[in-house]
């Protein structure tokens, strides 16, 4: 344990300390930090371990005498916050009060609402001319004060606040920020804690990356985040922190609302969360400047002469400081003063009212001004993290004020709203308090002048969203681009995913966007046989290449550069995927259409950042998300962590994510040149996901038939039609099991005289969303004709049942099962992977050829076509063990 070293020499000691105030005094602080790092520095020489800490006093970091002025009318931008608070709390108790249980959020905004007032009065700029303004994350549960500000402002009515929560008809305005439901409105989604941090991270990144690459410039704009210290316990919170300090990205702030209570309780009770998130950043890089008490408590630090206070505040943990808001003053007194004699005698000529009111930092708009001042001012190229103590539920008395059970706080009890109206000055009287109503002042009065002026001041008002954008051309299906990848492989073996990699060469110089194209990866392009790209298009970082790398000597050597095209993220999808959205709305966020691609290994995909992909459609997101290595079989060796059966399904839970499991690259071409024209020139708000897989084999020609194309969209077309027979199936296949169906047939034909037709069902999440559609169509229109789905518009009248093989789970294929007009047998991977060749994963999954002969016997002999020993020989002829273990349980 650290123990305190006695001091030896007293005087030498004041010595020391008289010489440094002398410097400080007379030269400044920049020589007194050169002295004490040249001291440092010669103790360091003879192998001295110096004292060390990342965590300063329980102080504000900016002291009094350096503290920038704040400009504005203090009381009258008291007056708007009041009005704001009221309007908040009001939303969600009339909510409440006509839906009981429909919920809201009080108490995060009332300790949050000084942090936010500031930023709007000062700082938070609206786009102008090429200025596109700063990006502004709002904390998700400090949503009601927003609509607060939206509605004195005049942007949103007392009707849209009276439908809080309530947006099935049309008037309401969504429980959290939500871009998808307010898209004029609300910028980022950030209420799934922990996305908001990590976006806003690669979201300044990749505003560097554009001004980089000279193609929108950044100005002086700013990122700014505002989380909760309970949110920093999830890992997407700090998770990429030290990119940020890495990259310099002194474009970002974070202001991290410390208030010490996360949802059921303290954050850290038995410590003190602003000490360890000081420690944290300031370790990562990051500028730190904490803002922990008001100026009320400034006259007595003047006083502690001794450090007594100081030493007092650096011992008590959260849990005690939670404790003094919480039971008020006279329980501070004696609890926090009352520890020292001497401090007890401090505050003896204050009321407990005085002790009371001694503010914290993040309720002080003087102190929160100077810390935003110094952010914005003086990053001296690195991002900053403000810690602001506030009051969990702020102003809202014993109902709520620093209680654990805040935060589920919907509404006060009559005499509490009362001391809210008389302590922030709202103009109701208590019948009028009944109905909780909102209050505006007349729209020629001074606060809303005010209001309109500050705003005004900063180029307009935020939050707000560009939801279009200047449509961008996509290369035509017979474009250059695509030739190759129509026409086929000519007989070479190359896999899906070397054939994306040329696409997307082609699309890097294509000249009307190949600028625009973002080509994303983890640590992973080597893998997917991207290294050509490293020297034709360069890996963006902030600083350029500062070092020869080791293969230099080599025609694809690694290639970092300013000016880069490529992002690679390292070991972190969390990360690559932030990028990705970053990235895939830049429309809206910078002006400037940008087309990402981000390949992965598809089982580190949706697994593993669904909640980011989730938030990618509410965002609007635009561009290609690509599954490298995909399917349960097509992955030699790895096993069972990596090998994927499940992504398409869960893909599918995304409204707007249109899904495609292509088998040839004539296929890739048609999706990916679809996914171009919908998203950038029409303008559709979706984005895509892509599977491509690393086995080679040789890819055939487009089919030349006209419809091909459009059919390979819709998620299935015919891709072999087999001859007439007396017995006759139909086999449906996607990505590299569709290669096992087609050796089906010839088996199915070699070895039983039955016919085939092959399908490729390119997507069947496409197929099933089109039927669900046509279902939904019919169920609601019954006097008209019957409209019948599209595929059971392709499969009508086909002779025999249908038998559908995916490298996916069975509920893939049998999610259309409901609109197939026939007999219908799924086979698919459920269950673990695990590390073998691809054959014998195939035969294991049950999904090879073998399994898909034995299939559609099966099917023929349940429809009494084929006798049931047809079935068994089969299986005996393929080595197929009726016995084995179910891959599901195995």
């Amino acid at each position: 344990m650290n123990q305190e070293v006695k001091d030896l020499d007293p005087m030498e000691t004041q010595e020391w300390l008289e010489a440094l105030d002398s410097v400080l005094t007379h030269e400044g602080e920049a020589r007194a930090k050169y002295l004490l790092t040249q001291l440092a520095d010669r103790m360091r020489r003879d192998g001295s371990q110096l004292p060390f800490s990342i965590t300063t006093p329980h102080r504000n970091t900016i002291p009094v005498h350096r503290e920038a002025r704040m400009p504005g009318d203090l009381f009258m931008e008291r007056r708007i916050r009041s009005l704001i608070r009221w309007n908040a709390m009001a939303m969600v108790m009339r909510a409440n009060k006509k839906n009981p249980g429909i919920g809201g959020h009080i108490s995060s905004f009332m300790s949050s609402a000084t942090l936010y007032d500031v930023g709007f009065n000062y700082f938070f700029r609206a786009p102008k001319d090429d200025f596109e303004g700063d990006l502004v994350y709002f904390q998700g549960h400090g949503a009601p004060g927003v609509y607060a500000r939206a509605f004195l402002e005049g942007r949103l009515t007392e009707d849209q606040l009276n439908h809080f929560r309530q947006e099935v008809d049309g008037k309401g305005v969504s429980s959290y920020p939500h871009p998808w439901l307010m898209p004029e409105f609300w910028q980022f989604p950030t209420v799934s804690m922990g996305l908001g941090p990590i976006q806003a991270i690669y979201q300044a990144h990749v505003m560097k990356y554009l001004d980089s690459r000279e193609l929108k410039p950044m100005h002086d704009r700013k990122v700014w985040c505002y989380m909760g210290d309970g949110e920093c316990d999830e890992p997407e919170s700090l998770g990429a922190i030290s990119l940020a300090g890495r990259e310099k990205l002194d474009n970002l702030i974070f202001v991290i609302n410390c208030n010490l209570q996360r949802l059921d309780g303290p954050v850290r009770g038995n410590g003190r969360i602003m000490d360890e998130l000081e420690g944290v950043f300031r370790g990562a890089g990051w500028n730190v400047i904490k803002v922990v008490w008001g100026r009320h408590w400034d006259p007595l630090f003047e006083k502690d002469t001794k450090g007594l206070m100081q030493k007092r505040m650096d011992e008590v943990v959260d849990g005690e400081y939670q404790n003094y808001k919480a039971n008020g003053g006279a329980y501070t007194r004696e609890h926090f003063f009352g520890a020292n004699p001497e401090l007890k005698e401090m505050v003896k000529d204050l009321t407990d009212e005085d002790i009371y009111g001694l503010n914290r930092g993040g309720h002080d708009p003087y102190k929160v001004y100077a810390a935003y001042h110094e952010a914005v001012h003086n990053a001296n190229g690195r991002p900053t993290v403000i810690l602001a103590h506030t009051v969990k539920g702020y102003g809202t008395g014993e109902d709520g004020e620093a209680k654990n059970d805040t935060h589920s706080v919907k509404s006060l009890q009559i005499e509490t709203l009362k001391k809210f109206r008389d302590r922030f000055g709202i103009p109701l009287s208590d019948e009028e308090l009944e109905q909780v109503p909102f209050y505006k002042p007349a729209e020629d009065s001074p606060e809303m002048r005010y209001m309109r002026r500050t705003r005004e001041g900063l180029n307009g008002y935020l939050p707000a969203r560009r939801a279009d954008f200047e449509a961008l051309p996509a290369p035509a299906l017979d474009d250059k681009i695509y030739e190759a990848m129509l026409q086929g492989s000519k007989g070479r073996e190359i896999s899906s995913t070397m054939a994306f990699v040329r696409i997307l060469t082609g699309l890097t110089k294509d000249k009307a966007i190949g600028e625009r194209i973002v080509p994303i990866v983890p640590d992973e392009a080597r893998t997917f046989g991207m290294e050509g790209m490293f020297r034709q298009l360069g890996i963006y970082t902030s600083e350029g290449q500062k070092y020869k790398p080791e293969d230099s000597n080599q025609i694809m050597f690694y290639r970092e550069d300013k000016k880069g095209q490529i992002l690679e993220e390292g070991i972190t999808e969390a990360g690559a995927m932030s990028a990705w959205v970053a990235a895939a709305t830049s429309y809206s966020n910078h002006n400037y259409p940008l087309v990402p691609f981000y390949i992965y290994y598809s089982m580190f995909g949706f697994q593993r950042i669904g909640d980011l992909a989730w938030a990618a459609g509410d965002l609007q997101a635009r561009g290609f998300l690509v599954g490298g290595t995909a399917g349960r079989t097509t992955l030699n060796g790895e096993g069972l962590q990596h090998q994927d059966g499940h992504s398409h399904l869960m893909a599918a839970t995304i409204p707007n994510c249109r899904t495609y499991d292509p088998t040839y690259s004539y296929e890739l071409a048609v999706i990916i040149q679809d996914g171009l024209k919908r998203m950038y020139a029409d303008k559709e708000n979706c984005f895509y996901y892509l599977t491509v897989m690393n086995e080679n084999y040789a890819h055939p020609e487009m089919p030349q038939r006209p419809e091909v194309a459009e059919q390979i969209i819709k998620g299935m077309y015919l891709l072999k039609e087999g001859g007439t027979a007396k017995h006759k199936v139909q086999l449906l296949g996607s990505g590299t099991i569709l290669r096992e169906v087609e050796a089906a047939a010839e088996l199915l034909k070699q070895d039983f005289d039955i016919e085939a037709d092959i399908w490729s069902a390119t997507s069947f999440n496409e197929l099933r969303r089109e039927a669900l559609s046509v279902e939904r169509h019919n169920f609601l229109h019954p006097e008209e004709e019957a409209r019948l789905p599209y595929i059971t518009q392709l499969l009508q009248g086909r002779q025999g049942p249908a038998i559908a093989a995916t490298d996916y789970m069975k509920l893939f294929a049998d999610q259309v099962r409901a609109w197939v007009p026939m007999d219908y047998k799924v086979l698919g991977t459920d269950g673990y992977g695990r590390s073998d060749t691809r054959e014998k994963l195939r035969h294991f999954f049950e999904v090879d050829r073998y399994f898909v002969v034995i299939a559609a016997l099966k099917a023929l002999a349940d429809r009494g076509e084929l006798p049931a020993k047809t079935v068994t020989q089969a299986m005996e002829k393929y080595g197929i063990d009726a016995n084995k273990c179910d891959p599901l349980f195995c």
